[in-house]
């Protein structure tokens, strides 16, 4: 079915003509079919079936109608980078159609993206964290918005924005005075509650997710034990030379280890995770998509949203844990109904993940056996890698890393504490801390072989004269018999001497008798 059969504007069916878009997809032409007549839709479909077309042109159509009672659309994201793909995208098929698009999300500064509300924005796409930041500061009324768009769900519930999502929901008119469209790869219980309690009869459409994988993607499965993944990696790498290839690991920490002995081994290559500054993850998306670099290892969170047109190659290092994933992960490489290949490397650790990804598409991934001439000299053999993660700050609120410009609220699911701070914190468990106070006249506290002992607290535990100006002092912290000095201003003023009742009488008696 083509985008003309359909009763839309001419200025809309003209930008999508320029755009290329002529034939419509399953899920495009199922979701007009609704949208169009003012109903409301969810949608079950996989990651690269031209959903985000959908519910785009379901909007310009249902905007240029006039028939909303409220003029603004609202569209959400659970990342910067796929947030950003969608303004693009919005930006090509509505380009003559005069709307204000912008995205907004968090890990970038306020100001570009305030003037732009102030300039006045038709369509808002957004990540949840910096959408309610713009809510609670009234830069976004809620009460104006005819159209909302969730898109991922699974994902956004997945990364615990489940309660940000409802709260955007009661903020909104009434569900007969908006339309609402959800896209989901899997229809869960959090699903078809918004279905249900928020939205307004909505029709379900659901697109067979085998489609994606079984038919578009030539599979194949390694199993490889985890000291010889990367030997495998290599020779796969050598042995395909692909244009391009998305290489997934389970950690992030893992990430930036694999990335960093590829570059080791003569391969450039970059990672992104949700750790990396926004400006950065930026710039690495933009020359992957340019086609400057060939090579890059991400987490499932980070590549949310990359779309790198004719990736050639898709490499599982880990067996994703959640079955979801793996068609996410994979249908990086078919996207639009073109075809891809993907390698999955299953190791010890993460092999028992591998029959509930089997039932989940319906059918065996096909084995192939790696002789000695596919695995490949690893130079880092030998070499330790730094397992550490940055800390994210913040709230981190139901386990989520900062995306919001320093508010916790976020990004991806989570950002575990590295080992060498949890090894530094169980020392520090076991040794104790020895507080020691030293003054410039070499009085100490609590330290010598009878720190702990009564004798040494009696000794050490006098007051300093009065009315003397304390000096300078630092305070000495002994963790694990390293000494750290922090400087302290000691108390400048001298403090009066303390005078009880009896003394008071004693005072007045002497005086008396004087």
């Amino acid at each position: 079915m083509k985008f003309s059969e359909f009763n839309l504007n001419p200025d809309i069916v003209q930008a999508l003509d320029s755009a290329g878009y002529t034939d419509c997809m399953p899920v495009q032409a199922q979701t007009l079919e609704h949208t169009l007549l003012g109903k409301d839709v969810f949608v079950q479909s996989q990651t690269g079936t031209g959903k985000t077309a959908a519910f785009l042109v379901s909007t310009f159509a249902l905007l240029r109608s006039g028939a909303l009672k409220h003029s603004k659309a609202l569209i959400i994201a659970p990342t910067r980078e796929l947030a950003v793909q969608i303004e693009n995208e919005a930006n090509l098929l509505g380009y003559n159609l005069g709307f204000g698009i912008c995205s907004f999300y968090g890990g970038v500064g306020y100001a570009h993206q305030e003037q732009c509300l102030a300039d006045g924005v038709d369509i808002m796409i957004g990540t949840p964290g910096r959408i309610l930041d713009f809510k609670k500061s009234r830069k976004i009324d809620f009460s104006k918005i005819g159209i909302f768009v969730i898109d991922e769900a699974d994902r956004l519930f997945d990364m615990g924005f489940l309660p940000d999502i409802i709260e955007m929901l009661r903020s909104l008119p009434p569900c007969c005075e908006r339309k609402t469209m959800l896209f989901s790869a899997t229809l869960s219980r959090e699903v078809r509650k918004i279905a249900r309690e928020y939205m307004d009869h909505p029709a379900e459409i659901e697109i067979a997710p085998q489609q994606v994988t079984v038919d578009a993607i030539t599979q194949e499965l390694y199993h490889v034990s985890s000291n010889e993944k990367m030997n495998l990696l290599l020779g796969i790498l050598k042995k395909e030379n692909p244009s391009s290839v998305l290489i997934f690991t389970n950690m992030k920490g893992e990430a930036r280890i694999v990335a960093e002995k590829l570059r080791l081994n003569g391969f450039p290559c970059e990672h992104i995770s949700g750790d990396l500054p926004q400006g950065k993850r930026s710039r690495i998306v933009e020359r992957v998509k340019s086609g400057k670099l060939r090579y890059l290892v991400a987490t499932d969170v980070a590549a949310r949203g990359i779309h790198i047109d004719d990736l050639a190659l898709v490499v599982n290092y880990d067996v994703p844990e959640y079955c979801e994933n793996y068609v996410h992960r994979i249908g990086r490489t078919a996207r639009a109904g073109k075809s891809g290949k993907a390698i999955t490397l299953a190791c010890e650790e993460y092999v028992y993940a591998l029959d509930a990804i089997e039932q989940y598409i319906g059918k065996k991934i096909p084995t192939g056996f790696a002789n000695s001439e596919l695995y490949a000299e690893d130079c880092t053999a030998g070499m330790v890698f730094r397992r550490t993660e940055r800390m994210a700050g913040g709230r981190g609120q139901r386990g989520r890393s900062s995306s919001r410009g320093g508010s916790g609220r976020g990004g991806s699911r989570g950002s575990p504490k590295s080992s060498s701070y949890e090894s530094r914190r169980s020392e520090h468990k076991k040794t104790g801390y020895q507080k020691t106070d030293q003054t410039s006249s070499g009085f100490k506290r609590g330290q010598g072989n009878n720190t702990g002992s009564k004798e040494s607290t009696e000794k050490h535990s006098r007051p300093e004269p009065r009315g003397q100006r304390a000096q300078q002092s630092s305070t000495i912290f002994q963790k694990g018999g390293v000494n750290h000095v922090k400087h302290q201003a000691a108390a400048s003023q001298s403090a009066p001497e303390k005078v009880g009742w009896f003394g008071k009488i004693r005072a007045k008696l002497f005086n008396h008798n004087g």
